[in-house]
């Protein structure tokens, strides 16, 4: 008997709070199937990285706004062997690690919340989206950008796993942090990211919810990968 594949999973949406696991799982997931891994929220990240770098204040609005509809950002893979999933540029230049930042990570959840960058980035990322076989994570790819999606996960985990997910990764980078000030700014994340008036974090309707606390990377990405095969389930 021909089997036949009954559906095509090409366009993976994953969206989900602060150190959810997000970027790890995602970039994991479109490793295995061969498709593209593109986290929407760097976006906002290099926006807000070369504000605080040319001094424009985040709380000017129209300003940032001008920004993210000037900049170039390219997205490329890797150009060093240093641990990074992809290379960022911002007008040409390496920002990879500059977005990561304890500066950045203070200051992007008001900078995504603004209609005008939202408008700006949206814009990019379905163009990159709709050319399917893709895996794209962020906060409103399945309720926003790419309602379209074939397959909607809204990953989470609770506070104290996500902080200390977080707060492990700054000490890996030689950071000198607290853990309760790391859990501070991700329930001050989760508080902005969930009431902003422009494309809220929340769970799309027909999304997948998947609570990674108490799992491993390796397991969600198991857990993600035979939710694409058991929708494309061969008859």
């Amino acid at each position: 008997m021909i089997k036949s594949m009954t559906k095509v999973t090409s366009i993976i949406a994953i969206d989900g709070p602060a150190a959810s696991g997000k970027s790890t799982v995602g970039a994991a997931v479109a490793e295995q199937l061969g498709y593209l891994y593109f986290d929407t929220g760097v976006m906002y990240r290099v926006v807000t990285s070369v504000a605080l770098d040319r001094s424009i204040p985040i709380a000017d609005e129209s300003a940032v706004t001008r920004l993210a509809e000037q900049v170039k950002i390219d997205f490329l893979p890797p150009t060093i062997s240093d641990g990074r999933q992809f290379t960022i540029l911002a007008d040409g230049r390496d920002i990879t690690w500059d977005i990561r930042t304890r500066a950045v990570d203070a200051n992007v959840s008001p900078v995504s919340a603004y209609a005008g960058v939202r408008s700006a980035m949206t814009v990019q990322q379905r163009r990159i989206g709709q050319q399917g076989h893709v895996v794209m994570v962020g906060r409103d790819i399945g309720t926003v950008v790419l309602p379209e999606a074939d397959l909607k996960i809204y990953l989470d985990a609770s506070e104290e796993e996500r902080a200390r997910r977080r707060y492990k990764e700054r000490l890996e980078r030689g950071e000198q942090v607290e853990f309760e000030s790391v859990l501070k700014e991700i329930r001050n994340r989760d508080q902005i990211d969930s009431s902003r008036s422009v494309a809220p974090l929340k769970k799309a309707d027909d999304a997948i919810y998947l609570d990674s606390t108490g799992m491993t990377a390796a397991q969600v990405v198991e857990r993600v990968l035979d939710m694409v095969k058991e929708r494309e389930r061969v008859g």
